[in-house]
């Protein structure tokens, strides 16, 4: 098993399911990112319908082997249109978020699934369930924008 690059061991016990988001630590909150990846992929909005399309085209800072962006903490320096998840910017963002996103289903009333790293007790698991972007991205500064359209993808679920 891979070291987790995520504290999960934050105090406690499966406060996923006992607590609303806007009652989690900050320590929680990150906890519940699984760690696909997902949402540092471009996503396309259809202006008509409001369809979000999922891309591989990852951000520019997207690690494609660890899942991870390689700025984390200094991201909005170098891509101020990143958006910072929050409980209180849930209602606005949460409907381009990953179907399988822990914070879009515990947003939506749904239950994390079994591949969880805070259900499974293995950050591996959500690349070995086959839902992370682990292997399939392309780097958004070798694709021009108006061919992103070329690059959607079903989302992995």
């Amino acid at each position: 098993m891979s070291r987790d690059p995520i504290r999960r061991q934050v105090g406690r016990p499966r406060f996923w399911e006992r607590y609303a988001l806007d009652q989690l630590s900050n320590a929680e909150w990150e906890a519940l990112c699984d760690g696909c990846g997902k949402c540092c992929l471009n996503k396309l909005e259809d202006e008509d319908t409001g369809e979000i399309a999922l891309t591989c085209v990852s951000c520019r800072l997207f690690d494609d082997e660890s899942c991870r962006c390689s700025q984390y903490d200094i991201r909005k320096q170098f891509v101020p249109e990143c958006v910072q998840l929050s409980p209180e910017r849930m209602d606005e963002v949460s409907y381009w978020l990953p179907q399988t996103c822990a914070y879009r289903l515990l947003h939506e009333g749904k239950q994390l699934f079994h591949w969880h790293p805070l259900i499974s007790g293995n950050p591996e698991t959500v690349h070995e369930a086959g839902v992370s972007a682990r292997g399939i991205t392309v780097p958004e500064f070798e694709v021009d924008e108006e061919d992103w359209e070329d690059h959607i993808i079903e989302e992995p679920t």
